[in-house]
């Protein structure tokens, strides 16, 4: 009875704030927030909310389309729950638990191919760009690093290549010890960078098969699921020598001195797309009103995000236990426009987080098909598949469509100017910005993967 009672009354209170929103009235609006006169107010199908999220900094959009008031302005009350793992995340929202939640780029990918779980999930929001690095152990790193070239101040030179590291698990496959690093989850972007980072410095990092989907066929170093906080942990213990993750765990390993970050995502891949926002097919098909308005107030979170003068308050609000819960100081390293390699190598990243410019949240086609491809070049997809099969496994999953009605409303709204909406059909231009120079075109995915030395073709 309590709550039915709750319900109700949350329920009604959406309804006058959204009555006061339609009629300009209220004074509670935020910092960041609209002209309620400018603003169109949506029939919202399901005002009451539940979004998951791994503690990782990049579910900043999340974080703070509530606490700035972005979700209430558009008639949403929206709780934030934190999840144990990748896995649960991709199963309470298929089983309807999670109306949405951040999740790794390649899940709903990876469930409209049938790799793991399948389901028909959808992203309409991309979250950021970038964000993630490659970490190994103090004693890695001390035997990379002699043979790292090192510029005038007496620093190695980035960005590092795994060429550097190749010598160090050579010398492990000698002793007869398996060389151990970890990522987030099969199909994460860790996953494929660490992958591709490794491949293009002549490293095998084992290939998936039907009969294996450990992903370790043929590897010269092992790759496994570890959860993103417990990494630095792991490898202080000596269980793994290194891993790919996104912040703060590779700062993490800074600050306690565990291990050094020795390459970033956007040096493997600049403005890579890293996490989504994913619900499932059936939800935006009964709810549409409500999917444009969660875009619309993660749109302004993105926006928000990215005006330096913001990203202050938005470490001090991630670092809540109910959200990240890593020390502020911590989080700074990289929320701020630097990253810190080695502790004192501390070196400007204005773009290590990217929540907004370059049309980060817009969520492109060609950024499912890379995803596509990857899978395909280590096993997940067994199969060979035409370009057109890469091109409607993509419309599948990612929708422009609900993104575009947000930010037609934003531009209307003056929140967004039209030049914030790309001019595109879905489909970035070529782009060789990869560690190994390899040039990516998302209309061509399989002449792409003809280019590469390891991984199938």
């Amino acid at each position: 009875m309590k709550k039915i009672i709750y319900v109700l009354k949350a329920a009604a209170l959406g309804l006058l704030v959204t009555a006061l929103n339609s009629c300009g009235g209220g004074d509670t609006k935020t910092e960041g927030s609209v002209d309620s006169t400018a603003k169109k107010t949506l029939a919202i199908e399901k005002p009451q909310l539940k979004f998951g999220f791994i503690k990782l900094t990049d579910m900043a959009p999340l974080a703070i389309a509530k606490e700035m008031g972005f979700f209430e302005e558009e008639g949403l009350f929206v709780t934030l729950e934190a999840q144990s793992n990748w896995k649960n995340v991709l199963d309470r929202v298929i089983d309807g638990e999670l109306d949405g939640s951040h999740m790794l780029a390649g899940q709903p990918i990876a469930a409209a191919t049938g790799f793991g779980r399948q389901a028909e999930l959808v992203t309409v929001y991309s979250m950021d760009l970038n964000g993630n690095a490659i970490t190994v152990s103090n004693d890695v790193w001390a035997a990379m690093k002699p043979n790292i070239p090192k510029g005038a101040d007496g620093k190695p030179v980035h960005p590092i290549k795994a060429d550097f590291l190749k010598p160090v698990v050579d010398s492990y496959k000698k002793q007869n010890k398996p060389f151990k690093m970890a990522i987030t989850f099969p199909v994460s972007t860790h996953n494929y960078e660490i992958r591709y980072w490794l491949a293009a410095g002549g490293l095998n990092p084992g290939l998936y098969t039907a009969e294996n989907v450990e992903g370790q066929v043929g590897a010269e170093v092992m790759l496994s699921v570890t959860p993103p906080p417990q990494m630095p942990a792991t490898m202080e213990a000596g269980t793994i020598f290194g891993y790919c993750v996104g912040e703060p765990w590779n700062q993490q390993a800074v600050f306690k001195q565990v291990g050094v970050p020795v390459i970033t995502d956007m040096e493997i891949w600049k403005n890579n797309p890293e996490k989504v926002f994913g619900m499932t097919k059936k939800f935006i098909e009964e709810n549409p009103n409500t999917a444009i308005a969660v875009t619309k107030a993660l749109i302004k979170a993105g926006k928000w995000l990215d005006d330096p003068a913001n990203r202050a308050k938005a470490v001090g609000i991630l670092s809540r236990t109910a959200y990240v819960g890593a020390d502020s100081i911590v989080i700074a390293n990289s929320m701020t426009g630097t990253f810190e390699f080695e502790k004192g190598d501390k070196r400007e990243a204005k773009d290590f987080n990217v929540f907004f410019n370059y049309n980060a949240t817009y969520p492109f086609y060609s950024d499912a098909v890379w995803y596509l491809t990857q899978m395909r070049r280590w096993g997940q997809i067994t199969e060979t598949k035409a370009d057109t099969w890469y091109d409607e496994t993509a419309k599948k999953v990612y929708r422009p469509d609900v993104w575009l009605s947000a930010a037609k409303l934003l531009v209307e709204e003056g929140v967004l100017k039209e030049s914030d909406l790309p001019q595109t059909n879905g489909y970035k231009p070529a782009t060789s910005d990869f560690i190994d120079g390899m040039e990516y075109d998302g209309t061509k995915p399989n002449d792409y993967l003809k280019k590469f030395k390891i991984g199938n073709k």
